[in-house]
């Protein structure tokens, strides 16, 4: 997995080194739990970016120079946990474990390390420009017991920039140290600015991202939190359509996923539901007209077994639209077209046209996806991201976000994963296992 799409092209060592406030000079109060054995961890520690061995040991593989540094608690910390204030804030769309890591934030902030002035900024960003008129929240334990339960973010979000200044400011003025930034792409491309800044003016906050995307699609992670989730949702979705295209005759279940740019929702879901029969993702272009275009192919399916389901991710087949919209929305992201609608309408025409009758159901779950709550295992992923953000910001680093690669919680630098996206590779084994198991076409065009 790491080789295929793994983007270590153009990066140079350096780049993965984290920035630091200055020296550590408190001891943790880690070393007070209990009487277990705290698992502290070094910035000497590193995981390869690249696990894989080309060559006999991978002695001359230069893409094996390249590491990340290892998360995990310091021995000793930069901030003096009781002159330290901390903010959380969660920016974009909804997604399912939001509510977790905000608790999981707070729960180790202040139990563990003793911080106990955290402030929750309402609405996004927007939540840290005073004249919106969004009150900070302030975050205690007790108001955490049993949000984890509940889908959203109990601070709410909202998408698009703010100004980098008036934001600073307002972290002045509150006393902030340490700004913990939920979010996906644009949203940590914020915090890098908000980072820069911070530094351009000397002061000495630390700024860390916690990765958040349903789409799957945040440069070197395994995964993000919140996907597990939306595909084992998307997979009801998916069972749905296969359960109506069988109770008609020709029945035809089309179900649009969400992926902007990435496909990885759509074939999970597909995979782990095993009765789908078409996947249309981003990175794989496809046409609807020619004797090897999706519709004959779903001519042909429908003919010889009666009924056929597809996949469709948000952001696939958007040439195929005339006059497709190419303004930006509030997160800088191109609009899409609805290529679920448009492919309904024009599935529908094409058996009109062949006077063959054809039962389509139409399911678009998007938002009951990102709105339900974490599972177990998400849950589970949520804490320890937070945990690690945590122990990365007592430390004093700062302009970098915690995530998992190979297995491994590590530090990433915000200017290195806001560089692309993450993508379903065409040529790897996740899209070779979907076309295995739908049968479908190769090439549909």
């Amino acid at each position: 997995m790491a080789r295929a799409g793994a983007g270590w092209e153009g990066i140079a060592p350096m780049e993965t080194k984290i920035e630091s406030l200055g020296v550590a000079r408190f001891r943790s109060p880690l070393h007070h739990i209990g009487s277990s054995s705290v698992p502290f961890r070094t910035d000497a520690e590193r995981v390869l970016m690249d696990d894989t061995c080309p060559e006999p040991y991978g002695i001359h593989d230069a893409p094996a120079k390249i590491s990340f540094e290892v998360a995990g608690p310091r021995k000793h910390i930069f901030f003096d946990p009781a002159h330290t204030t901390a903010g959380i804030v969660t920016c974009g769309g909804l997604c399912p474990g939001l509510n977790d890591v905000i608790r999981s934030l707070v729960m180790e902030l202040h139990h563990r390390y003793g911080v106990t002035r955290i402030h929750g900024f309402r609405f996004g960003y927007e939540g840290l420009v005073p004249r919106y008129g969004h009150t900070p929240m302030s975050l205690k334990p007790d108001s955490m017991d049993a949000i984890h339960a509940f889908g959203g973010s109990i601070l709410g979000t909202s998408r698009g920039p703010q100004d980098i200044a008036e934001m600073i400011s307002f972290l002045e003025e509150l006393e902030v140290n340490i700004l913990f930034v939920v979010g996906g792409d644009g949203s940590l491309r914020g915090a890098a600015e908000i980072n820069a800044e911070i530094r351009k003016r000397g002061q000495l906050k630390s700024v860390i991202g916690i990765p958040k995307t349903i789409d799957n699609d945040i440069m070197y992670l395994d995964k993000s939190f919140g996907f597990e989730t939306a595909f084992a949702e998307a997979v009801k979705a998916v069972t749905c359509a296969h359960v109506e295209a069988l109770g008609s005759r020709h029945g035809l279940g089309l179900v649009k996923l969400m992926g902007r740019d990435s496909g990885f929702i759509a074939c999970f879901a597909a995979l782990a539901g095993s009765v789908v029969n078409f996947v249309l993702i981003p990175e794989v272009r496809f046409e609807l007209d020619g004797p090897r275009g999706l519709l004959e192919a779903l001519y042909y399916r429908i003919s010889r077994r009666k009924h056929a389901v597809i996949v469709v991710a948000e952001g696939a087949g958007q040439h195929l639209m005339e006059g497709t919209s190419y303004a930006m929305d509030a997160s800088g992201n191109r609009r899409l077209g609805d290529i679920g609608i448009f492919l309904k309408e024009k599935i529908g025409a094409f058996f009109k046209e062949r006077r063959m009758e054809c039962n389509l159901k139409y399911i678009d779950p998007s938002y009951i996806i990102r709105s339900v709550p974490a599972s177990p295992q998400d849950n589970v992923y949520c804490s320890r991201l937070a945990r690690n953000a945590v122990h990365a910001a007592m430390a004093g680093k700062t302009g970098m976000l915690v995530g998992r690669w190979h297995g491994t919680f590590i530090h990433l630098p915000l200017e290195v994963v806001t560089k692309g996206r993450r993508k379903v590779d065409p040529a790897g084994e996740l899209w070779h296992s979907v076309l295995e198991n739908t049968g479908q076409p190769a090439e549909l065009y």
